[in-house]
């Protein structure tokens, strides 16, 4: 009874023990939770995002992630059928009938470990599909350098879980999208685009053999990856799969499947993994812009020009139709951005400068300007503007002035406008690179000495196409609200200058007749070459369409024999040429507040002509008037200048004399804001300290003139 009884005890403590033991190895051995497909689909993140046109097409795509590379997420009947067959023949046959372990599998592995069987290529024993993919989830599943039966059994333990929650589809689907391959490749998506060239489903057989035995060691060389899918595939002739084995090793077919149309415009919209951009960019354009643009480089040469850049914008919506950055070649910086670059404006500014003057009343498209020699007063000594061609032509009009891009009578525009509302003009048409007050630009703005965008030039001159009304350029049809079209530019000043700029005959001249301006159809144009031909730009608009044209180099050197006809100007009329191809640009409609009117303009080189004026401004003949006649301005001191105090003169032997020019019999001066006395008394000015500001007024105390100046 004794012994009966202590076998029984031991039988006890001996189950009690098992239990415990099993429960702690069953701890132990606990696997992570597995998350659900829809969960693990819906945290997906491509290492890319992707750019699409106007009508749904894929212009480009932009690596955002750079951890790893992973494309869109391949849904199972995007894969191939072979590459599916192969590596569940490969990695788990039994795959489609076990419940994520294979215990056939296991026997076999425990028995080959100690029967130690002869051994050819090393097998993955008995790890099935669905616990690879589990590692996969959670990589603690498969640290590196554990490879215990503990590891394994908790495996196993995941593995059955998602086979008991997920289909067999979808164990495949994320298994084929989140497995690790060759380099930096994840997921089937990446890894048959840059091993192979193709798309999932494009994949061969041969491809199938060859990804399937990447699996066990993606960075195998070309003789082990060549012998592991030759068995895969069961060749009898394995030559063609070794080459391809060397070559998928060599990385030869690496291919990229976007168009690669919009690589800048890409980089500047596409910021977060897996965003999708819908832009306004009209494919037909966008290309036609790229040939336009390769074709001028090519021809121009590398030696002589190696950067350029396009925008086209739709002048009702404001959307942008072509945004070309760059097109490489032979450039030296092909990843910035020509198009968005700032570079200096040029001659491209003058258009803006005579619509402000004309607008005012102060000059019309027939005035007289000097085009001669003038030297000014500046705060960093004198400035003495040149033209282009380093002549100079005499009395010219406004509109000959312009076309023909005379320097030397666009300063004098300034002189007669003013420097800060010139700037404060340029700011308002979305110029904003210019941070700085007029003082800091001087005189020099006028020959577009500040620095610019292209997307901000093709803008400002839509808002002349559009009749002086301004409103943002847009990439995609997601709007803000409260960006309705501001009036920026008076009508009738805009249509004026248009004319201008759309008048073959005013700048033969300086283009000859048939320059790469001219089209068969309406269009307006200006061209500009920046300070030591660094930059040669090309602005022009038809009824429908604004094309902003940029070539130079990137990286700030001078380009080599280009002006602005042969540089940028033939970009712009191949453009133009498709955009109208079969519906040429029509004249703009005169709007209210113009007039017409024919003039002759004796003491010029001039012939008459019918000439458009702002109503109430319109003349018969058009002269250099007597200085008496002229508008009223301060000639002395001169905006921008800097008077120096000697501290061995007492200060009120310092004074500054204040001159004026025009009758101005009634006018009154303002110093800071404090009248200093009439204007035609010869005024004097005790110096202090500062930056101050000298005003003219009329009798109606409406202000003529003003000038800025600074004592140190």
């Amino acid at each position: 009874m004794t012994v009966r009884f202590r076998l029984r005890d031991a039988l006890a403590w001996l189950a009690l023990a098992a239990l415990v033991l099993t429960t702690i190895a069953h701890l132990a051995t606990k696997s992570p939770p597995m998350p659900d497909f829809a969960t693990v689909r819906a945290d997906w993140r491509p290492s890319e995002a992707w750019l699409y046109d106007r009508d749904g097409q894929l212009l480009d795509s932009e690596r955002v992630d750079f951890e790893r590379r992973r494309l869109a997420w391949v849904p199972l009947g995007d894969i191939s059928p072979a590459v599916r067959d192969a590596v569940v023949n490969a990695e788990d046959r039994r795959f489609w009938s076990h419940g994520g372990v294979d215990w056939l599998a296991v026997a076999s592995a425990v028995r080959a470990r100690f029967t130690r069987g002869a051994t050819g290529d090393r097998s993955r024993g008995a790890s099935t599909l669905a616990m690879q993919l589990a590692a996969f989830l959670d990589p603690g599943l498969a640290q590196p350098g554990q490879r215990d039966w503990r590891t394994k059994i908790r495996q196993m333990r995941a593995g059955q879980a998602l086979a008991s929650n997920w289909s067999h589809e979808q164990m495949l689907e994320a298994y084929f999208n989140l497995l690790p391959l060759r380099g930096e490749a994840q997921g089937i998506g990446a890894g048959a685009q840059s091993l192979f060239g193709k798309k999932p489903a494009q994949m061969n057989r041969t491809d199938a053999a060859l990804f399937a035995g990447l699996l066990p060691n993606p960075a195998a060389g070309a003789e082990a990856l060549g012998r592991r899918a030759c068995r895969i595939a069961k060749a009898k002739d394995c030559s063609a799969i070794r080459a391809a084995a060397a070559t998928l090793v060599s990385g030869e077919h690496a291919a990229r499947f976007d168009p690669g149309l919009a690589p800048h415009l890409a980089v500047r919209l596409l910021d977060k993994p897996g965003k999708r951009v819908a832009t306004t960019i009209d494919r037909r354009i966008q290309t036609a812009a790229i040939v336009a643009l390769r074709r001028q480089l090519e021809g121009l040469g590398a030696n002589r020009v190696r950067d350029g850049a396009v925008v086209v914008l739709d002048n009702a919506t404001g959307e942008v139709l072509a945004y070309v950055g760059g097109v490489g070649l032979g450039s030296t910086a092909a990843q910035v951005d020509g198009a968005n670059a700032r570079r200096q404006a040029g001659s491209t500014l003058k258009p803006h400068l005579y619509a402000q003057v004309i607008e005012h009343g102060w000059l019309t498209a027939a005035s007289i300007l000097d085009d001669s020699p003038v030297q000014l007063d500046t705060a960093s000594g004198l400035y003495v503007p040149k033209n282009y061609d380093r002549s100079f032509k005499g009395p010219v009009s406004v509109r000959h002035a312009l076309a023909s891009s005379l320097n030397v009578p666009a300063v004098r525009t300034l002189i007669i406008d003013d420097v800060q509302q010139f700037r404060d003009r340029l700011w308002a048409l979305g110029y904003h690179g210019l941070v700085e007050d007029g003082e800091y630009y001087g005189f020099s703005l006028a020959l577009g000495s500040a620095e610019v965008s292209l997307v901000e030039q093709a803008n400002a001159f839509r808002t002349l196409a559009n009749m002086g009304k301004w409103s943002p350029v847009h990439f995609s049809d997601m709007r803000k609200d409260g960006e309705e079209a501001r009036a920026i530019v008076n009508p009738a000043a805009a249509f004026i200058v248009g004319d201008i700029l759309a008048d073959a005959s005013a700048r033969a001249d300086a283009f000859g007749a048939d320059s790469a301006l001219r089209l068969p159809f309406w269009a307006a144009a200006k061209t500009g070459t920046s300070k030591g031909m660094r930059d040669n730009w090309c602005i022009g608009f038809t009824d429908r369409f604004t094309v902003a044209v940029w070539v130079g180099n990137l990286e700030g050197d001078s380009m080599r024999a280009v002006s602005g006809t042969s540089g940028a100007a033939p970009v712009w009329r191949d453009v133009m040429m498709a955009l109208h191809a079969g519906s040429p640009g029509k004249p703009p409609k005169m709007p209210n507040g113009v007039e017409v009117r024919q003039v002759s303009l004796p003491g010029t080189r001039e012939p008459p002509r019918r000439e458009y004026f702002l109503a109430g401004t319109a003349q018969t003949e058009m002269a250099s008037a007597p200085q008496a006649a002229r508008r009223p301005r301060i000639t002395s001191p001169v905006s921008g200048s800097v008077y120096a105090l000697d501290p061995d003169i007492p200060i009120d032997r310092q004074r500054l004399a204040v001159t004026v020019s025009g009758s101005v019999a009634g006018y009154r001066l303002i110093l800071d804001k404090k009248p200093l006395g009439d204007a035609d008394a010869g005024q004097q000015i005790l110096p202090r300290p500062g930056a101050h500001m000298l005003a003219l007024v009329d009798p109606g105390g409406r202000m003529i003139d003003r000038v800025r100046f600074t004592v140190r």
